[in-house]
């Protein structure tokens, strides 16, 4: 009981998976006012997710962007940036990775492997252009990265018109095959889901995510001007040069997704008038996970999930995927506000401790 009760005092661990139970029991809720049968949803939601091996691989398709979305954004907050233009800086990644996939020849696999690199460092110059901004001319990153994000959609929608065009339709020209990383073999095992070298790319990025923030001295950095910028600037650090740098692998986070989406899944671009919102799904991502490479593979890996089971709760059990997206907004909103979980669960705890 004694080690229960340090775990609960462990907020950061605790609160995340009160908040997804909470989460599910309002959306449970909200399922029986609308006549809906919450039983049946989830039963649903989770044999969309795990029903077939083409489910499993479309699921872990899902939750790649999406867990490399929130480091992007995760070690920005560690730093005290708030990056909210994770989505811009997807679109160049895309955009360099189309360029490298429909503009050069070279052989297999060093096509992809030069898409993308070369997609992850255009989104990280990106970031890191509104890291510069921040840093030398102090205006506020949320600003810029906003304008930022519109910049990148309509300087892609420029390049794809007028440099890589598929005639009569509203999208880019398909990549060169040399340059997909889709895993062909496992794809086909998996009968047809776009499972790609993505997948394994993410986990290196969760693995280097931690190790550069907690054993290295450029993650020491990022950390003290996260906690205070005016102490650590007196401790001798250089707090633009730490900025600039946390913006640009952050930048490289959101780069990477975007090459991932068009060299393993869609293999084009399509000309939208509005981003994908993975980037703000990378807040949710960072926020639920506490910006912890751990949290945010795990949190990540639950959001997706959600995501796609969502489509099974539509056919299985009538009920409108958008609800999911409302128990993602519960499990988001109590994350946010502790004290809410700690005033309804803190008493039972207290009376469990004085038993013990």
């Amino acid at each position: 009981m004694n080690k229960l009760m340090s775990i609960f005092r462990r907020e950061s661990a605790v609160i995340p998976v009160v908040s997804i139970i909470i989460g599910l029991v309002l959306g449970a809720l909200i399922m029986l006012l609308g006549g809906y049968d919450p039983l049946l949803a989830y039963d649903s939601l989770v044999t969309k997710i795990f029903g077939s091996s083409y489910d499993i691989g479309e699921a872990l398709r899902t939750i790649v962007p999406l867990v490399m979305c929130g480091l992007a954004v995760g070690i920005a907050f560690r730093s005290g940036l708030f990056n909210i233009g994770v989505d811009g800086q997807i679109i160049m990644g895309s955009v360099g990775a189309l360029i490298v996939g429909t503009k050069l020849s070279l052989p297999a696999p060093f096509h992809a492997i030069v898409a993308v690199i070369f997609g992850g460092i255009l989104g990280g110059l990106w970031g890191a252009l509104i890291g510069y901004i921040k840093a030398k001319r102090g205006i506020n990153e949320v600003i810029t990265s906003i304008m930022f994000n519109f910049i990148a959609l309509y300087l892609s929608h420029y390049l794809i018109r007028n440099f890589m065009p598929q005639a009569g339709t509203q999208r880019s020209a398909m990549i060169q095959e040399s340059a997909s990383i889709q895993i062909g073999w496992l794809s086909e095992l998996m009968g047809g889901a776009r499972i790609h070298w993505g997948f394994l790319l993410t986990i290196l990025a969760v693995i280097f995510y931690s190790i550069y923030l907690n054993k290295t001295k450029w993650g020491y950095e990022l950390r003290a001007v996260g906690l205070n910028p005016d102490a650590a600037e007196y401790a001798g650090m250089n707090v633009s040069k730490v900025m600039v740098r946390t913006m640009f692998i952050s930048g490289v986070f959101g780069g990477l997704v975007g090459t991932f989406e068009v060299l393993g899944v869609f293999k084009y671009i399509a000309i939208n008038s509005v981003t994908s919102g993975l980037g703000f799904d990378g807040i949710a991502v960072a926020l639920l996970g506490g910006n912890s490479a751990l949290g945010v593979l795990l949190s990540g890996m639950l959001i997706g999930a959600l995501t796609y089971g969502s489509q099974g709760m539509s056919f299985g059990a009538e009920v409108p995927g958008e609800i999911i997206r409302m128990v993602i907004g519960f499990i988001i909103f109590f994350v946010a506000a502790p004290g809410i979980v700690k005033l309804f669960f803190r008493p039972l705890f207290n009376k469990m401790e004085k038993k013990v």
